[in-house]
């Protein structure tokens, strides 16, 4: 039974052990660890240009509001440092962006550098000689900067599931499903059958759960929205039960789902994001899904990962929740690549 969880602490922190120096490390030549909460970006600007347009145009990409999330949060919190202020205690952040307006710059452009002065860390430097130049730069590679920073948090929890994982459900997923995905420790099996498993972590004050299931896959239209929606619903009502009699886990309809076809390890998938609820209960919380197509067994997988945490910002939790689906392998990804190949070239 899914149950209401109060709770004062998350997921333990995991620290990265770098002991090899990075072609792009500025420093000693020995990267350190990477300091900073998950989601924190610092932004090197002086306090006229922050106050400006190229501040304002940072905040509006960098900060606007996450998708998909029952309250507002940003995407990023951003902390601004002045240039003379940007000392060692904030060059080994896990974000970061340096910003240069001045007309004695050496070259204009943007540039992308991983583990400068610690591991695993991004940095983006943006040389202009105008803050109208700067715009233009910020503008036409705006999506790859919110890409690359969204990525290198996304990598940084893989990186730690790699290493810290459940070996336990690792084992049962692997044995019995199929397919393989790391989750972090604490994740426990709540629910398991033929075509379903569910396992989450629990404490006082929240949930984080995955919900894995399959079904066959007999068409494209597999790959709609209604069609998964309608599988993921009955698949729920039936398996995950709320904590009320007649209480179950549906999908929020109130608000739209927002859905992506993507590749997934080379195989067709989908992502969709939006809110789940408890039927004839008052729980919900937001939710992310990946669908993607086994076509050497002919089935859909699906990975349904949930946050429940009232009163709690919800956005790191669900970027671990994220991070732990997408670490899902086919057990037979060879077979599936020879087919993708195939399928590529048009045979």
């Amino acid at each position: 039974m899914m149950k209401p969880k109060r709770i004062n602490q998350i997921f333990l922190l995991f620290a990265f052990i770098a002991l090899v120096s990075c072609k792009n490390n500025e420093g000693s030549g020995l990267s350190k660890n990477v300091t900073g909460k998950a989601g924190e970006l610092i932004v090197v600007i002086t306090n006229e240009s922050w106050e400006g347009a190229p501040g304002e145009l940072i905040r509006k990409t960098l900060a606007q509001e996450h998708i998909a999330l029952p309250q507002d949060e940003p995407l990023f919190d951003l902390v601004k440092v002045p240039p003379e202020g940007f000392k060692s205690i904030f060059k080994t952040t896990r974000n970061i962006i340096q910003t240069r307006i001045s007309p004695n710059v050496d070259s204009i452009g943007v540039s992308f550098r991983d583990d400068v002065w610690a591991r695993p860390q991004a940095t983006v430097i943006i040389q202009a000689k105008s803050k109208e130049e700067f715009e233009k730069l910020f503008n036409e590679n705006k999506e790859r900067i919110l890409s690359y920073f969204v990525n290198a948090e996304r990598k940084r929890l893989t990186g730690n599931y790699n290493k810290f994982f459940e070996r336990g459900i690792y084992n049962v997923l692997n044995e019995n499903y199929g397919v393989t995905m790391k989750v972090a420790p604490g994740f426990q099996i709540a629910e398991q059958k033929e075509d379903f498993i569910w396992f989450r972590y629990e404490t006082p004050e929240i949930s984080q759960g995955i919900v894995l299931y399959t079904f066959p896959y007999v068409s494209d239209s597999a790959f709609t929205v209604g069609y998964q929606l309608k599988m993921r619903d009955s698949t729920l009502r039936v398996n995950v039960p709320g904590p009320t009699a007649g209480s179950y886990m549906a999908t929020e309809r109130r608000v739209e789902q927002i859905y992506n076809i993507l590749e997934h390890n080379g195989n067709y998938a989908s992502e969709m994001r939006g809110l789940w609820r408890v039927m004839n209960d008052f729980m919900g919380g937001p939710y992310v899904s990946l669908a993607e197509l086994d076509a050497a067994s002919q089935r859909i997988i699906v990975a349904f990962g949930y946050v429940y945490a009232p009163s709690k910002d919800k956005r790191n939790l669900l970027r671990q929740v994220e991070a732990m689906i997408y670490s899902l392998k086919l057990n037979n990804q060879a077979e599936n690549d020879k087919i993708n190949s195939q399928v590529k070239m048009g045979n």
